[in-house]
């Protein structure tokens, strides 16, 4: 392990692991507690603005799929009604295509509704973890340990922002990168299929790179390359990989039964308008009825809907925590005063996130859909109404008679 004060580090240790101290003083933190504090008014603003924008999005979501539920048609695969066009519409069935899926790049081709290449390379990653501890008087102390360990990523990870990069360079990324080909001319039975709505179905399965294509990688990327086990591999020795090795592998959409909800147009299908603008398209693999999509897509809006709400409050938490930041490093300069000051700050920025992001909610929900916030309110009401009531009748009751 190595030791760090300053800008001066040594690591004897000969290892991909290593440590570095660096130490803050009393005013450092105090001065970094007041900028985070500035900081922390605006992720306050920020956050309370993402969870108004969500309420808004997942109510105009919500009815537009509403009203699409309540317009859409169903009509049969094997023609294309003139009649229809411009209407929302509901088709399942078979799918098919007279051209194969092609990466025309490499040459490898296959029957289906879309072929997708996924591109790797063996680099370099740092993993950093860090503790850091309060000393007497304010002042703070950080560990901060490096681990740098080597691994597959379609990602290209820029060594040069490492800590000790000079050890622990990645190549240059391929210019041959991670993409999709799906095919230009399928069909859901008479229907025009467009590549963009293929390319919202998956990816389908793994499928192994025929031998035969060995000559044609040779050639695209030099001597290194061979086809081993289904996977295209550039590099010595495939069983134990080095830093700038290179593997690809491909997936397959078949060609089989899916069902799309849509604007018919020209044949094909296009995103349907809302009366609130909002679009709808919507497609999976498989037979399924038109209720059924559009349940699929309202839960997936309600988990969205909860997931941002989820993001939103952790936020204005972050926030909060970071404006109340300068009172436990005042409180510091004796450890333990730190401490409690911290978890009493934590205390107060989760109460204040418990009383305004419910508050931004239903403001945007009243904003959002009136209609509904009224009767919620209104049943809110007439519980507590209730509830106080049957508890004085209770209280009356329990009351002892007063002597004639």
């Amino acid at each position: 392990m190595s030791n760090y004060d300053g800008d001066d580090w040594s690591d004897n240790s000969g290892s991909g692991e290593f440590s570095e101290t660096t130490s803050r003083s009393w005013f450092q933190r105090i001065g970094d507690s007041i900028k985070g504090m500035l900081f922390g008014f605006l992720l306050v603003i920020v956050s309370g603005g993402m969870l108004f924008w969500n309420e808004g999005r997942a109510a105009k979501t919500a009815a537009a799929l509403t009203e699409g539920a309540g317009v859409v048609q169903s009509v049969p695969n094997n023609a294309v009604s003139p009649a229809n066009n411009g209407k929302l519409i509901h088709v399942s069935g078979d799918t098919s295509a007279p051209s194969p899926a092609t990466d025309n790049e490499i040459g490898f081709s296959q029957k289906g509704l879309k072929l997708s290449r996924k591109v790797e390379m063996f680099q370099w990653k740092e993993i950093k973890e860090s503790k850091t501890r309060d000393k007497l008087g304010g002042g703070q102390e950080t560990v901060t340990t490096y681990r740098y360990t080597k691994d597959w990523s379609d990602r290209a990870i820029d060594s040069s922002r490492f800590r000790r990069s000079n050890d622990h360079q990645n190549p240059s990324f391929p210019s041959t990168r991670s993409r999709s080909f799906p095919v230009t001319d399928a069909k859901l039975g008479a229907f025009r299929l467009d590549p963009a709505l293929i390319s919202g179905l998956g990816d389908g399965e793994r499928v192994d790179v025929p031998d035969s294509l060995k000559d044609a990688v040779v050639n695209k990327f030099g001597d290194k390359a061979k086809v081993q086990s289904g996977t295209i591999y550039v590099g010595n020795n495939p069983s134990s990989a080095s830093v700038g090795d290179i593997r690809i592998t491909y997936s397959l959409l078949p060609l089989q039964p899916i069902s799309v909800v849509a604007k018919q147009t020209n044949g094909g299908f296009s995103p349907y308008t809302a009366s609130n603008g909002r679009s709808i398209l919507l497609s999976t693999t498989g037979t399924k009825d038109a209720a059924a999509m559009f349940k699929s897509a309202q839960d997936a809006n309600t988990m969205l809907t909860w997931g941002l709400r989820m993001l939103g409050i952790v936020l204005m938490f972050a926030g909060f925590s970071m404006i109340l930041g300068p009172i436990s490093v005042f409180a510091s300069v004796i450890p333990l005063l730190g401490n409690i000051a911290g978890f009493g700050t934590s205390l107060i920025a989760m109460l204040a996130t418990a009383i305004t992001a419910p508050v931004i909610i239903a403001i945007a929900w009243f904003f959002y859909r009136p209609l509904v916030s009224i009767i919620v309110l209104a049943v809110g009401v007439a519980i507590f109404v209730g509830i106080k009531y049957l508890g004085k009748q209770r209280a009356a009751g329990n009351a002892p008679a007063r002597a004639g």
